[in-house]
């Protein structure tokens, strides 16, 4: 059956790449149509497009970056989850009458190691996304996440959460269900784990949303994702009354990783293909899985009384402030 190539979804910053790449297949064509030799230059424009892909990436605004953590074909929770595991099984449902869409998780194997994998799941198109109300779960989603977990540690299974959300789903239905009651009660119960926790925000980490399976061991960040306790548009009409003034308020917010590193929310950045993770997802896979097993073989060696006074040692030192005397 023939297929046909996607076309590529471009962002702004992209435009001067898609030129250039158009630039290239026009002289290749010409080329061949007139039997002239032209692969030297076509090696030069290809080594300019490389470079200029490196310094508009290198160089990304903090309201570009999210962008990039927006792209609809940056790799998802499902994404990452097939290609680094050698066994996945999905397991459904938060035992008290439903199964969210926009959580998924189940038990699979990392290199041979029995784990516990979930995180948030957006759509793929329009459709999707609806399906899956864009990532962001009920409290459902939350009470069959902590199911998951509790699991885990009751098979004493390491935890790897993905972390991909604009936030919780604020409607009124979810707050009659207890939104924050399910956040709270994940926020709680994960301090108190014996097993390991490895928590990635693979895309956009918005809120509470994020939290609700953000408390773990070690929190990693890959280089274009965002973390944030806001999304950029509604600081900005909070803060403004004006949400076009959300670039203004994604530089504020220190959203981007490099910010978060330095002030210690994040452990460590995990560097993304040239182009960002949708460039190149298996690239990116293959990093995510190698920085994990790094990680979990640190995590392996302590006990579960040192795991846990380390999490919370970790979380104590987050927040510095400064008392000013008047």
């Amino acid at each position: 059956m023939a297929t046909t190539e996607r076309k590529p979804l471009l962002l702004d910053f992209e435009k001067p790449l898609a030129e250039l790449a158009t630039r290239i297949d026009q002289i290749r064509q010409l080329a061949e149509e007139n039997g002239v030799d032209v692969s030297g230059q076509i090696r030069q424009l290809e080594a300019r497009a490389m470079q200029l892909r490196e310094e508009i990436f290198s160089s990304l605004s903090p309201s570009q970056r999210l962008q990039v953590a927006r792209h609809p074909r940056r790799p998802s929770t499902l994404d990452y989850i097939q290609a680094i595991s050698d066994e996945w099984m999905e397991l459904h449902g938060d035992r008290t009458g439903g199964d969210d869409p926009a959580l998924v998780g189940g038990v699979g194997r990392l290199s041979g190691q029995p784990v516990v994998m979930l995180g948030h799941q957006k759509g793929r198109d329009t459709k999707d996304n609806i399906a899956r109300n864009f990532g962001m779960p009920y409290p459902g989603g939350y009470r069959k996440a902590m199911r998951l977990m509790e699991h885990a540690n009751k098979f004493s299974m390491p935890i790897l959460t993905f972390i991909d959300t604009p936030g919780a789903w604020s409607g009124v239905e979810a707050e009659h269900q207890g939104q924050g009651e399910a956040i709270a009660y994940n926020l709680r119960e994960m301090f108190c784990l014996d097993v390991p926790i490895i928590c990635t925000v693979i895309g956009e980490g918005g809120s509470g949303g994020a939290l609700g399976i953000g408390v773990g061991d070690r929190l990693l960040m890959f280089e274009h994702s965002v973390y944030t306790v806001a999304t950029p548009e509604a600081c900005a009409a909070i803060l403004w009354k004006d949400a076009g003034k959300a670039p203004q308020a994604a530089v504020a917010l220190k959203i981007i990783s490099h910010d978060l590193k330095k002030l210690g929310i994040i452990d460590q950045i995990l560097p993304e293909p040239t182009g960002g993770a949708h460039s190149d997802p298996l690239k990116a896979a293959t990093i995510l899985k190698q920085v994990l097993l790094e990680n979990l073989d640190e995590l392996n060696r302590l006990t579960a009384p040192e795991r846990r006074q380390l999490r919370y040692e970790k979380f104590r030192k987050i927040g510095v402030f400064t008392e000013v005397d008047h």
